[in-house]
């Protein structure tokens, strides 16, 4: 009876420090001048992309992933999963390369773009570049809308890479500590970054690992009269190339999952042909530039 209560007592003794740790961590964030909050924010960020990989996370300007998607339905129900290779030039040149295996007509719409035949399986191209946009299925090359390729502009601002790499020298950027917390079991510091288009960025931080745990983009939406909320959850963080990368990554909208990726591979600064990103490359006949590229 003695040992029980003495091991409840500590564990009362730890819950209350953690308490005290939280507590006064937060006070403190509450009570900073703007200028020392600012301050400690810039410092948890900098340590932030130090972690990431410092020049080597700072210096790239080319992406190739591959990896699974898992996709999930308006109820939050698991719906399948697709392969897909992505090739990114920073910060607004994008092409994945979705493979479906057999006969699916619902990945189309979960994707987010429908009118793409994947009801046959086979390769479908999605490919961004700037303030265009191109899909390439059974059907040919096609003008994606003007709808999809707003909200991939909308989406290269939100990325938290392109924020942490371009955007945080913008004018108008504000950057403020909000104060200790656990997420995940982990203890975090949480930065705040507003940008001049209203955009708020909440980063939870990594008290020990200074690696990102999770990150919230809070969006006005003037049509329904609320704020959205984006959440992406990093985890399984292995060394590749010179980029500290989260091989599993979760999206929610909302409080609603949206999807799951899941890494196999990454490299960095590949040199990627120019033409990858280009109409003419889908023309000529979809991802034959990149099955055939030489391996740098």
């Amino acid at each position: 009876m003695r040992m029980r209560f003495l091991a409840l007592a500590a564990g009362a003794v730890l819950l209350t420090a953690g308490f005290v740790f939280q507590s006064t961590h937060a006070q403190r964030a509450d009570t900073m001048l703007p200028e020392q909050s600012a301050a400690k924010g810039k410092q948890i960020l900098d340590d932030l992309i130090n972690a990431f990989g410092g020049p080597g996370y700072t210096e790239v300007k080319e992406i190739e992933c591959r990896g699974r998607r898992a996709l999930f339905g308006h109820s939050g129900d698991l719906v399948g999963y697709i392969e897909f290779a992505n090739f990114r030039r920073l910060p607004d040149k994008d092409r994945t390369e979705y493979t479906a295996k057999g006969r699916n007509t619902l990945l189309a719409s979960l994707i987010g773009l429908d009118g793409l035949d994947f009801a046959h399986g086979g390769i479908v191209i999605t490919l961004y570049n700037g303030d265009q946009g191109w899909s390439f299925d059974r059907s040919g090359v096609n003008e994606l809308p003007i709808t999809s390729v707003s909200e991939f502009q909308e989406q290269t601002r939100r990325t938290i890479d392109n924020l942490l790499r371009f955007r945080l020298k913008e004018p108008g950027i504000m950057i403020r500590y909000g104060g200790a917390d656990t997420v995940d079991l982990k203890q975090i510091d949480w930065v705040e970054i507003t940008d001049t288009d209203g955009r708020l960025f909440r980063l939870a931080v990594d008290h020990s690992t200074h690696l990102l745990v999770r990150s919230i983009v809070s969006t006005q939406d003037q049509e329904n009269q609320q704020v959205n909320d984006d959440v992406v959850i990093y985890t399984n963080y292995q060394l590749l190339d010179s980029v500290w990368v989260p091989l599993q990554v979760t999206r929610e909208h909302n409080g609603r999952r949206t999807a799951q990726v899941f890494l196999s591979s990454c490299r960095f600064n590949p040199r990627l042909p120019d033409n990858l990103f280009s109409k003419e490359t889908l023309q000529k006949g979809g991802s034959e530039a990149v099955l055939k590229r030489p391996k740098s």
